[in-house]
């Protein structure tokens, strides 16, 4: 019987010294911002048994070498990051598309949390957020004529962490210069059938 339990607390104290106890981090994409000496580096930490422990993007510059890192929430997701170069704007910036909050509080950020817009300088020193945290972001374009962004999506009017008929959608209209709210074109749409 004591050898039963000895090989039982042996195996207890190896399978706990076994498990992964660090994080690890993943380069996931680099990509080289146009007009720039900057590289974007978006990076993925992740822990035991690779389980994410959240996304930042790292902007590295290409001739010193130095970095600055841009942190989103623990469980954080991005879903991406694209550089808008409009030389007749002189608008030269990265914008990201990440899903920060976890607004129908769970235990993480999930899919069923909006998505946010993101706007950052190219060298990664300024990062302002466009859209709300309670706007769920669908679509989203730049007009390059006009230097903006229009969004599409819909906040959750009744606060039930679905889309439903009670929704109200919008469409949301910014300037990528200043990065403000010009309108609002298609506020109060009725866009259910």
């Amino acid at each position: 019987m004591k050898h039963v339990i000895m090989l039982i607390f042996t195996m207890l104290t190896l399978s706990v010294y076994g498990q992964d106890k660090y994080n690890y981090i993943q380069f996931n994409k680099l990509t080289a911002l146009q007009g720039t000496e900057y590289v974007i580096a978006t990076i993925e930490n992740a822990g035991k048994a690779f389980s994410s422990h959240g996304e930042f993007l790292l902007f590295i510059n290409g001739r010193t070498g130095q970095t600055k890192q841009i942190d989103f929430p623990k469980d954080a997701y991005i879903n991406s990051v694209e550089q808008i170069k409009l030389d007749s704007f002189q608008i030269n910036k990265v914008v990201v598309t990440a899903k920060t909050i976890n607004l129908d509080n769970s235990k993480t950020i999930d899919w069923g949390d909006p998505s946010q817009i993101f706007v950052l300088s190219t060298d990664g020193q300024e990062k302002t957020q466009l859209t709300p945290d309670n706007f769920y972001t669908g679509t989203w374009l730049i007009s390059s004529e006009t230097g903006s962004v229009v969004v599409t999506g819909y906040y959750d009017s009744n606060k039930n962490g679905k889309h439903d008929k009670t929704d109200k959608h919008e469409i949301l209209l910014y300037d990528l210069k200043t990065l403000k709210l010009i309108s609002r074109p298609g506020e109060g749409l009725s866009m259910n059938p």
